[in-house]
Parts: structure tokens; sequence; C-alpha cells
């Protein structure tokens, strides 16, 4: 093990900085991958070792590590007018732009925006606003929000509380108690023996609608949901499953919150993941590639009937008390328009309908390698299941400890890929090339035969 030198970079870090999703004990002893700058879907560390993202970040690099063009209009925002809040009947003209550019591309008719910082924040939002949409038309009673196992919504304490992720709850004191959480519709880790994806996706949505029984359907008020699941694994949805998830929402009158974080903005093939699985929600959340991540924001969008019990509440009430010192900052939201140019030039859909099959095509070939039980993607994401068993889809012994191993390997390849249990998630920036992808798939196929390896070292 490599300690860092003393008043390195890195041992600096250690001093002061506490990171996010990281083993702080671990973290002490080795200190962290210094990132000093990104060309394309590249980055480099402080010793210059080039190292190929195809996780686009956390997701969210769309347009690569570094562009000029954003960085022009960053700064031209900044010199005009670097901030103002959107309180008490304020605004800014990059805000208004922005919001109207959402709600004409909305995948289903959208009414307003309202904007935040993060992901986390547009879901926390989400959140609150079920509980006042159901608070105003007189039925504060439905105030149980349902998420899904392994699904990912944030990291405040709302969305963290609708995520399905106990790692995530253990010793926070979470999930708060109005949360409830129904099946992980992972057709190919979770089916049973001879059952199809239609079947399995039916049994997903009678256990949806057996948990609204069981709680009673005058006390839940949402349900949310990834189109393709990112933290869970980059896990697609079984065929016929939204349809039959949104048929039980509608019969029990439970509000729909797409989370299309990560899905949002051409990720899936589609413009949203909401028109590729022809989801019909009353919010829609998003993030990420809405400002090719270069700066951070976030936007809420809420259907009419959502609005319309804002509208009443604010009445009643005087105010719509909800707000974030952030909200549409004029920099941050003149970038996310700059962003959505971006991707009306480059035909965002058509690239990713060009390169996507490529992209699929290059790792299902992966489906044969000795470790892999199962490659499933669509659009530019994608999941890849590590087996120990191919037939009876065991894992591995967590005392090997093979995400830590699978990480290794890919970084010893320089490549940087989502490494989530006993699944690798890719999702490259939306500007990879095609001889790109060829050299993912390349980078990606020495590093399971290297894990191969090294776990038959162990055995």
């Amino acid at each position: 093990m490599n300690h860092p030198a003393p008043n390195s970079i890195q041992a600096r870090d250690i001093a002061h900085f506490i990171h996010s999703q990281t083993n702080l004990a671990r973290h002490e002893a080795e200190g962290p991958v210094v990132i000093t700058r990104g060309k394309g879907i590249y980055v480099y560390d402080d010793s210059g070792r080039e190292f190929m993202d195809a996780a686009a970040g956390l997701w969210c690099a769309s347009l690569g590590f570094a562009n000029e063009r954003l960085a022009k209009v960053a700064c031209e925002q900044i010199r005009t007018l670097g901030y103002y809040h959107t309180y008490r009947h304020h605004s800014n003209e990059a805000g208004i732009d922005l919001a109207e550019a959402l709600i004409r591309i909305a995948p289903v008719p959208m009414s307003k925006v309202v904007f935040q910082c993060t992901g986390s924040e547009a879901n926390d939002t989400a959140i609150k606003l079920a509980w006042y949409y159901h608070a105003a038309i007189g039925r504060p009673g439905k105030h149980k929000i349902i998420g899904r196992k392994m699904g990912y919504h944030g990291s405040t304490c709302a969305s963290i509380s609708a995520s399905g992720k106990p790692d995530m709850h253990a010793d926070f004191g979470l999930p708060f108690a109005p949360f409830r959480h129904t099946e992980f519709p992972h057709y190919y880790g979770m089916h049973e023996e001879g059952e199809s994806e239609e079947d399995f996706a039916t049994r997903m949505a009678s256990a949806l609608e057996n948990l609204i029984l069981a709680e009673g359907p005058d006390t839940v008020a949402a349900f949310i949901a990834e189109p393709v699941m990112g933290a869970g694994g980059a896990i697609l949805p079984p065929a016929t499953y939204f349809a039959k998830v949104q048929a039980v929402l509608q019969k029990y009158e439970v509000l729909f919150i797409a989370d299309e974080v990560i899905c949002g903005f051409g990720r899936t093939g589609r413009m949203w993941g909401s028109e590729t699985f022809e989801l019909r929600p009353d919010m829609i959340s998003c993030a990420k590639a809405l400002s090719a991540a270069i700066q951070p924001i976030s936007a809420l969008m809420v259907n009419e009937k959502i609005y319309q019990a804002m509208l009443a509440e604010s009445r009643k009430l005087g105010s719509f008390a909800h707000g974030t010192t952030y909200a549409a900052h004029p920099v941050a939201a003149a970038v996310a328009m700059e962003t959505l140019r971006i991707y009306a030039e480059m035909d965002l859909v058509a690239r990713v309908g060009r390169l996507g099959p490529k992209l699929q095509s290059a790792l299902a070939r992966f489906k044969d390698h000795a470790l892999v039980g199962d490659v499933a993607g669509i659009g530019m994401i994608a999941g890849i299941e590590i087996v120990a068993d191919k037939a009876t889809r065991r894992h591995f012994d967590p005392a090997l400890k093979l995400p830590a191993m699978l990480s290794r390997n890919l970084k010893k390849h320089g490549l940087i890929l989502r490494v989530i249990g006993d699944r690798i998630a890719l999702s490259p920036p939306l500007i990879i090339e095609e001889d790109e992808i060829a050299e993912l798939a390349r980078r990606l196929g020495k590093a399971l035969d290297d894990t191969a390896a090294e776990l038959a070292r162990t055995a």
C-alpha cells in the first residue's frame, strides 16, 4: 500500500476533505486520485495519467470534461449578472429562457418548472409537492411515498428515504417513516425459472398493488421511479413493466414522479427516458446532462394538475413557501440553455440513435466472457452482470471483494466505469466516437481478463 507523501496534494486532501460514497478509513491510508484536467471523454490525474471516463463522471458529463463554448457563456453571464435570487417575484432572463425551453421539449404536457441545484433537491421538491398536492385537494392522509428496492433518487433526507439502498440508510436514522419500497424489477437477477419478462413484469406490478392495498390506498401519495435504474446497476425495465405499473397507479390515484436525472437528454436514445418507455408522469425531475454537468442545476417539471394545487395553496396560505438560494442561478441557467442549443445543433437524439447500437453491439460480445452473466442496455447506457456461475446466476463470495478488484483492474487499463456490487455500469459521454467505443471495449476486455485471472489465483 502506497501512503501519500507528506505535504503532497493527496496528503492535504486527507487532512481536510471528506469524500462522498468513500471508505473513509481506506481513504486515510491511500488518498485520492486527483483529477487535474479533462479533454473530450478523457480525464488526467496529477501525474499526467490518462483515463477514458466511460461513466461520464457520475452519469452527467454528456459533452465531455471541458467545453470552451460553455465556458464563454458562463464568463459572459458572470460579467452581466453573476447572481440574483428568484424569491418574491424576482426573476432573470436565463432562468425564464430555460423554463420555457424545458416545457417545450417535455415528453408529456407539463405546466411549470421549479429550479434547484441538484437531482437530490429536485426529487425532494417532487416529494414535498406530492404532499402539498394532496393537502390542497383535501386528502392530507395520502402521505406515503413508494420507491423501489435498489432505486436511487439522491442523498438528501427525503430523496434517500425514497431510494431503496439500505447501505445509504444505515445508521443515518433513515428512511423516514412515510416511505415504502416495492420490488426490484431486475429481470435477469430476480426472475423465476421459466418466467418470461412479461410475466415477471406482471408479478412486479402485482407486488406494487399489494403494497398499496396493504398500506391503504388512501394513505399513498406518490410512486417515484427512474426509467432506467442508474445506481441500481443500469437496470432496464422488463417488457410491459411500466404499462402495468402505471395502470396500478391510476387505479389508486397515486401520483407518478419520473426521475429523469440520469435518463434525461438523450441517454436512452430519445430525449427523455419517459419517451423511450412510454411513461406519463405527473412530475419529471432532471439534472446532470441538463447543463452537461458544467454547472450545478436541476429542474422539476410539474403538470397542470399539480400547478393548480400549488396555486390554490398559495392563495390560501399567502405564499408558496419553498425555495433555494441558487434556484435558476443565472450562470447555471445560461450554461444549461446553451447546452440545449448544442444538443439541438448536434442532433443529439439522432447521434445516440446511430452510435448507441454500436456501443450495445460492442458490449454484447462480452456475454461469452467467463465472468459475464448478462449484458443489457439501450442508447448510451448499459449494465454488465458479473457472475461466478452462468447457469445459476450465482454471484461471487463477497469475501473476494470483487467490486474493488474490478475497479482496480479497470483503472490499470485506463478505464473508469461504475462498479455497483456485481454489476458494471457504462454511460459514456454522448460525444463518444465510434473508434472510442472500440477502444472502450478493448480496455474493458483486458480488465475482465485480468479479473478472471486474479479470481482463478484465489480459488
